[in-house]
């Protein structure tokens, strides 16, 4: 690959590799990338503090302990990347496919995904208060003990995902699934489920939704699916 020069810091529509952005990194100001292609690139460990990326490409981009607070994603296309133990402080992710990519331990403090497709992601033991998903696909995610409590959950697809033992108490649903998900030792007392999908509850989980509110139509539909009828 030839050495890219970088005349400012808006870098458009560049194949880029490790030595590429670390030559970027070393400018003082933050960079910002539009159409660029980092597929597997490796990242880890940089810091990129208050970077954009616009329409990039990170399809098994390695980002591990990358320093990434205020990053801003927009229509990124990030398939298996890989932000294992990375500091994502206040970035936000919008528009972006990030299935099946790892966010195992990152700090995501007040990190935002909002239209977002994340089917299949580890987002296991992240760390940080205030993070918020909204108008974003959750399928079969990892967010087992994962504290939403007294949030407002817009239109968050979180079917069969892993939420054992999460924190759903006082938290509001609107138009979000939570069909078939894995709810083992999760925590709904006075959460408003009522624009919430329960399809696939099974007897041993009805328990847990004790202290939450539900619509008439729900509670009709869940003792269907426990086999029960209505007098």
């Amino acid at each position: 690959m030839q050495d890219v020069s970088f005349p400012d810091r808006a870098v458009q529509g560049q194949a880029l590799a490790r030595r590429d952005v670390e030559a970027l990194a070393n400018i003082a100001a933050p960079a910002h990338l539009t159409d660029c292609d980092l597929e597997d690139a490796d990242l880890a460990g940089l810091e990129l503090t208050g970077w954009t990326f616009e329409r990039c490409t990170l399809r098994r981009a390695r980002l591990v302990d990358a320093r990434l607070d205020g990053t801003r994603w927009t229509a990124c296309r990030g398939a298996f990347a890989d932000f294992s133990d990375a500091e994502l402080d206040g970035a936000a992710f919008e528009g972006s496919d990030f299935n099946n990519a790892a966010f195992c331990r990152a700090m995501l403090a007040s990190a935002t995904f909002k239209g977002c497709k994340l089917t299949g992601a580890d987002l296991s033991d992240i760390r940080g208060m205030g993070l918020v998903f909204e108008e974003s696909l959750l399928v079969s995610t990892r967010l087992a003990g994962r504290s939403f409590r007294k949030q407002t959950l817009r239109r968050v697809d979180l079917s069969q995902a892993d939420l054992r033992k999460c924190d759903f108490r006082a938290t509001v649903f609107e138009g979000c699934s939570l069909r078939d998900a894995n709810l083992a030792g999760a925590h709904f007392e006075n959460a408003d489920l009522r624009g919430a999908d329960l399809g696939g509850l099974r007897l041993i989980d009805a328990a847990l939704f004790r202290g939450a509110t539900i619509s008439t139509d729900q509670a009709s539909q869940l003792l269907a699916e426990l086999g029960l009828k209505l007098g």
